[in-house]
Protein backbone atom coordinates (compact mmCIF):
# COMPACT_ATOMS: atom_id res chain seq x y z
CA UNK A 1 0.00 0.00 0.00
CA UNK A 2 2.83 2.42 0.82
CA UNK A 3 4.49 2.15 -2.56
CA UNK A 4 1.36 3.64 -3.90
CA UNK A 5 1.69 7.06 -2.05
CA UNK A 6 3.88 9.84 -3.10
CA UNK A 7 6.30 11.35 -1.46
CA UNK A 8 4.98 14.88 -1.84
CA UNK A 9 1.93 15.51 0.51
CA UNK A 10 -0.19 17.43 -1.63
CA UNK A 11 -1.88 16.82 -5.26
CA UNK A 12 -1.33 19.82 -7.54
CA UNK A 13 -4.38 21.07 -9.43
CA UNK A 14 -4.82 19.29 -12.63
CA UNK A 15 -7.35 21.06 -14.21
CA UNK A 16 -7.29 24.87 -13.03
CA UNK A 17 -7.00 27.06 -16.19
CA UNK A 18 -8.74 24.33 -18.03
CA UNK A 19 -12.43 23.64 -16.41
CA UNK A 20 -12.21 26.54 -13.82
CA UNK A 21 -9.87 29.44 -14.04
CA UNK A 22 -6.32 29.50 -12.70
CA UNK A 23 -6.57 32.80 -11.13
CA UNK A 24 -7.27 32.88 -7.28
CA UNK A 25 -9.50 36.05 -7.53
CA UNK A 26 -11.03 35.42 -11.04
CA UNK A 27 -11.54 31.62 -9.24
CA UNK A 28 -13.56 32.98 -6.21
CA UNK A 29 -15.26 35.24 -7.98
CA UNK A 30 -16.78 33.10 -10.32
CA UNK A 31 -17.90 30.70 -8.06
CA UNK A 32 -19.68 33.67 -5.93
CA UNK A 33 -21.43 34.56 -8.37
CA UNK A 34 -22.62 31.15 -9.72
CA UNK A 35 -23.81 30.88 -6.02
CA UNK A 36 -25.28 34.15 -5.98
CA UNK A 37 -27.71 33.28 -9.27
CA UNK A 38 -28.38 29.52 -7.80
CA UNK A 39 -32.01 29.24 -6.74
CA UNK A 40 -32.41 25.86 -5.09
CA UNK A 41 -35.93 26.28 -3.31
CA UNK A 42 -36.57 25.11 -0.30
CA UNK A 43 -36.53 20.97 -0.73
CA UNK A 44 -38.43 19.27 2.35
CA UNK A 45 -34.89 17.02 2.57
CA UNK A 46 -32.01 17.21 4.57
CA UNK A 47 -28.95 17.35 3.30
CA UNK A 48 -26.64 14.84 3.63
CA UNK A 49 -26.11 13.92 0.17
CA UNK A 50 -25.65 15.67 -3.45
CA UNK A 51 -25.47 14.76 -6.19
CA UNK A 52 -23.45 17.20 -8.43
CA UNK A 53 -22.37 17.27 -12.08
CA UNK A 54 -18.55 17.83 -13.20
CA UNK A 55 -17.69 19.37 -16.34
CA UNK A 56 -16.06 23.15 -17.34
CA UNK A 57 -17.47 25.71 -14.93
CA UNK A 58 -18.96 27.92 -18.12
CA UNK A 59 -20.92 23.86 -18.51
CA UNK A 60 -21.89 23.15 -15.53
CA UNK A 61 -21.19 25.75 -12.79
CA UNK A 62 -24.60 26.92 -12.35
CA UNK A 63 -26.17 23.33 -12.33
CA UNK A 64 -23.78 23.12 -9.38
CA UNK A 65 -24.08 25.89 -8.24
CA UNK A 66 -27.62 25.17 -7.24
CA UNK A 67 -26.95 22.08 -4.54
CA UNK A 68 -24.04 24.35 -3.22
CA UNK A 69 -25.91 26.69 -2.85
CA UNK A 70 -27.90 24.79 -0.29
CA UNK A 71 -25.03 24.58 1.96
CA UNK A 72 -25.06 28.29 2.46
CA UNK A 73 -28.50 28.51 4.25
CA UNK A 74 -27.63 25.24 6.49
CA UNK A 75 -25.60 24.27 9.35
CA UNK A 76 -22.08 24.06 7.92
CA UNK A 77 -20.23 20.24 7.33
CA UNK A 78 -16.77 20.04 8.26
CA UNK A 79 -16.30 16.61 6.47
CA UNK A 80 -16.57 16.06 3.17
CA UNK A 81 -16.78 12.39 0.52
CA UNK A 82 -16.74 13.37 -2.60
CA UNK A 83 -17.08 10.19 -5.24
CA UNK A 84 -16.04 10.29 -8.87
CA UNK A 85 -16.01 8.24 -11.78
CA UNK A 86 -12.59 7.49 -12.95
CA UNK A 87 -12.13 8.85 -16.86
CA UNK A 88 -8.29 7.52 -16.77
CA UNK A 89 -7.53 5.01 -15.47
CA UNK A 90 -8.66 1.65 -15.03
CA UNK A 91 -8.43 -0.15 -11.24
CA UNK A 92 -10.48 -2.47 -9.60
CA UNK A 93 -12.64 -1.16 -6.41
CA UNK A 94 -12.09 2.51 -5.22
CA UNK A 95 -8.92 4.70 -4.75
CA UNK A 96 -8.05 7.28 -2.33
CA UNK A 97 -5.88 10.02 -2.96
CA UNK A 98 -2.69 8.81 -1.03
CA UNK A 99 -1.66 12.01 0.03
CA UNK A 100 -2.03 14.36 2.69
CA UNK A 101 -3.65 17.77 1.04
CA UNK A 102 -5.06 18.52 -2.27
CA UNK A 103 -4.63 21.90 -3.72
CA UNK A 104 -6.56 24.64 -6.03
CA UNK A 105 -5.95 27.83 -6.56
CA UNK A 106 -7.68 28.64 -3.97
CA UNK A 107 -5.65 26.83 -1.30
CA UNK A 108 -5.02 23.20 -0.13
CA UNK A 109 -7.51 21.43 1.57
CA UNK A 110 -6.64 18.88 3.99
CA UNK A 111 -7.62 14.94 3.00
CA UNK A 112 -9.35 13.64 6.18
CA UNK A 113 -6.90 11.04 7.80
CA UNK A 114 -10.32 9.63 9.70
CA UNK A 115 -12.34 8.78 6.67
CA UNK A 116 -9.43 7.39 4.45
CA UNK A 117 -8.90 5.07 6.94
CA UNK A 118 -12.35 3.77 7.68
CA UNK A 119 -12.86 3.50 3.85
CA UNK A 120 -9.22 2.06 3.41
CA UNK A 121 -10.53 -1.03 6.23
CA UNK A 122 -12.60 -2.30 3.39
CA UNK A 123 -10.59 -4.29 1.48
CA UNK A 124 -11.71 -2.74 -2.24
CA UNK A 125 -10.56 0.52 -1.60
CA UNK A 126 -6.95 1.39 -1.99
CA UNK A 127 -4.97 4.40 -2.49
CA UNK A 128 -4.01 5.26 -6.33
CA UNK A 129 -2.06 8.54 -6.58
CA UNK A 130 -1.78 7.38 -10.80
CA UNK A 131 -5.89 7.73 -10.67
CA UNK A 132 -6.10 11.19 -8.89
CA UNK A 133 -3.53 13.23 -10.54
CA UNK A 134 -5.46 13.67 -14.01
CA UNK A 135 -8.68 13.49 -12.16
CA UNK A 136 -11.27 15.75 -13.42
CA UNK A 137 -14.39 14.67 -11.32
CA UNK A 138 -13.39 15.51 -7.71
CA UNK A 139 -11.14 18.50 -8.45
CA UNK A 140 -14.11 20.46 -10.00
CA UNK A 141 -15.91 20.30 -6.49
CA UNK A 142 -13.54 21.72 -4.62
CA UNK A 143 -13.06 24.93 -5.24
CA UNK A 144 -17.10 25.38 -4.45
CA UNK A 145 -16.33 23.51 -1.55
CA UNK A 146 -13.55 26.09 -0.48
CA UNK A 147 -16.09 28.99 -1.03
CA UNK A 148 -19.06 27.58 0.89
CA UNK A 149 -17.51 25.78 3.75
CA UNK A 150 -13.84 27.80 4.27
CA UNK A 151 -12.42 25.53 6.54
CA UNK A 152 -13.31 21.30 5.92
CA UNK A 153 -11.57 17.77 5.62
CA UNK A 154 -12.36 15.82 2.39
CA UNK A 155 -11.68 12.13 1.01
CA UNK A 156 -12.43 12.26 -2.48
CA UNK A 157 -12.72 8.49 -3.51
CA UNK A 158 -12.98 7.15 -7.43
CA UNK A 159 -14.81 4.47 -8.37
CA UNK A 160 -13.19 1.83 -10.77
CA UNK A 161 -14.12 -1.68 -11.51
CA UNK A 162 -16.96 -1.87 -8.86
CA UNK A 163 -20.13 -2.52 -7.76
CA UNK A 164 -22.42 -0.33 -6.79
CA UNK A 165 -23.13 -2.28 -3.44
CA UNK A 166 -19.67 -1.89 -2.44
CA UNK A 167 -19.70 1.53 -2.80
CA UNK A 168 -23.02 2.32 -0.93
CA UNK A 169 -21.30 -0.27 2.45
CA UNK A 170 -18.47 2.02 2.36
CA UNK A 171 -20.29 5.25 2.19
CA UNK A 172 -22.65 3.61 4.66
CA UNK A 173 -19.89 3.58 7.07
CA UNK A 174 -18.68 7.08 6.61
CA UNK A 175 -21.77 9.10 7.12
CA UNK A 176 -22.60 7.18 10.57
CA UNK A 177 -21.17 10.80 11.66
CA UNK A 178 -23.83 13.10 10.91
CA UNK A 179 -21.57 15.85 10.04
CA UNK A 180 -20.12 13.95 6.65
CA UNK A 181 -21.34 15.37 3.79
CA UNK A 182 -21.47 12.99 0.40
CA UNK A 183 -21.14 14.31 -3.26
CA UNK A 184 -21.62 12.21 -5.89
CA UNK A 185 -20.02 13.66 -8.47
CA UNK A 186 -21.37 12.99 -12.27
CA UNK A 187 -22.61 14.38 -15.67
CA UNK A 188 -26.10 12.67 -17.20
CA UNK A 189 -26.54 11.93 -21.21
CA UNK A 190 -23.32 12.78 -23.19
CA UNK A 191 -22.98 13.88 -26.82
CA UNK A 192 -27.00 13.32 -27.93
CA UNK A 193 -29.26 16.73 -29.42
CA UNK A 194 -30.62 19.12 -27.76
CA UNK A 195 -34.04 17.40 -27.34
CA UNK A 196 -33.17 13.90 -26.81
CA UNK A 197 -30.98 14.68 -24.24
CA UNK A 198 -33.68 16.85 -22.33
CA UNK A 199 -36.07 13.48 -22.83
CA UNK A 200 -33.79 11.32 -21.64
CA UNK A 201 -32.32 13.36 -18.47
CA UNK A 202 -35.83 14.11 -17.32
CA UNK A 203 -36.47 10.05 -17.26
CA UNK A 204 -33.23 9.55 -15.23
CA UNK A 205 -34.13 12.55 -12.82
CA UNK A 206 -37.69 11.05 -12.73
CA UNK A 207 -35.50 7.70 -11.98
CA UNK A 208 -33.40 9.53 -9.23
CA UNK A 209 -35.89 11.38 -7.00
CA UNK A 210 -38.30 8.08 -7.31
CA UNK A 211 -35.08 5.78 -5.76
CA UNK A 212 -34.84 3.75 -8.66
CA UNK A 213 -31.31 2.35 -8.87
CA UNK A 214 -32.37 0.01 -11.61
CA UNK A 215 -34.16 1.97 -13.79
CA UNK A 216 -30.46 3.20 -15.84
CA UNK A 217 -28.52 2.26 -18.72
CA UNK A 218 -25.01 3.03 -18.99
CA UNK A 219 -25.71 5.85 -21.52
CA UNK A 220 -27.46 7.63 -18.44
CA UNK A 221 -24.65 9.16 -16.03
CA UNK A 222 -21.19 8.53 -16.75
CA UNK A 223 -20.93 8.72 -12.50
CA UNK A 224 -23.44 5.97 -12.70
CA UNK A 225 -22.06 3.35 -10.33
CA UNK A 226 -21.98 6.51 -7.80
CA UNK A 227 -25.54 7.50 -8.59
CA UNK A 228 -26.85 3.91 -8.14
CA UNK A 229 -24.58 3.57 -4.92
CA UNK A 230 -26.23 7.15 -3.17
CA UNK A 231 -29.72 5.31 -4.16
CA UNK A 232 -28.89 2.12 -2.31
CA UNK A 233 -27.77 4.29 0.41
CA UNK A 234 -30.73 6.24 0.51
CA UNK A 235 -33.02 3.08 0.80
CA UNK A 236 -31.28 1.60 3.14
CA UNK A 237 -31.04 5.45 5.34
CA UNK A 238 -34.87 5.68 4.65
CA UNK A 239 -33.84 9.28 3.07
CA UNK A 240 -35.43 11.20 0.31
CA UNK A 241 -34.59 13.04 -2.82
CA UNK A 242 -35.13 16.26 -4.32
CA UNK A 243 -34.26 17.24 -8.21
CA UNK A 244 -32.93 20.51 -7.73
CA UNK A 245 -31.86 21.47 -10.99
CA UNK A 246 -31.59 19.77 -14.81
CA UNK A 247 -30.18 21.65 -18.02
CA UNK A 248 -27.65 20.73 -20.19
CA UNK A 249 -24.34 22.46 -22.04
CA UNK A 250 -27.09 23.78 -24.24
CA UNK A 251 -28.77 25.91 -21.64
CA UNK A 252 -25.56 27.01 -20.28
CA UNK A 253 -22.97 27.75 -22.62
CA UNK A 254 -23.33 25.63 -26.12
CA UNK A 255 -25.25 24.99 -29.33
CA UNK A 256 -27.68 22.31 -29.73
CA UNK A 257 -26.54 19.80 -31.74
CA UNK A 258 -24.28 17.99 -29.13
CA UNK A 259 -25.08 18.62 -25.55
CA UNK A 260 -24.02 17.34 -22.07
CA UNK A 261 -26.81 17.00 -19.50
CA UNK A 262 -26.33 18.51 -15.75
CA UNK A 263 -28.38 17.57 -12.78
CA UNK A 264 -28.09 18.98 -9.02
CA UNK A 265 -29.92 16.26 -6.44
CA UNK A 266 -30.19 16.65 -2.46
CA UNK A 267 -30.87 13.66 -0.84
CA UNK A 268 -31.34 12.96 2.96
CA UNK A 269 -34.18 12.55 6.00
CA UNK A 270 -37.65 14.51 5.19
CA UNK A 271 -37.87 17.73 7.33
Amino acid sequence: MATNRLNESVRPPAVAGTFYPSDPHSLRKSVEAMLAAASPGEPDVEARLLVVPHAGYVYSGPVAATAYRLLQVMAPKRRVVVVGPSHFVAFPGLATPGVECLATPLGVVPVDAELTSTAEEWGAVRPNVAAHAREHSVEVQLPFLQVVLQEFSVLTLLTGDVEPETVTAVLRDLVQDDGVLVLISSDLSHYEDYDSARKRDQRTAEAVVALRWGDFAWGDACGLVGIKAALLLARQESWECALLDLRSSGDTAGGHESVVGYGSFVMGPAR
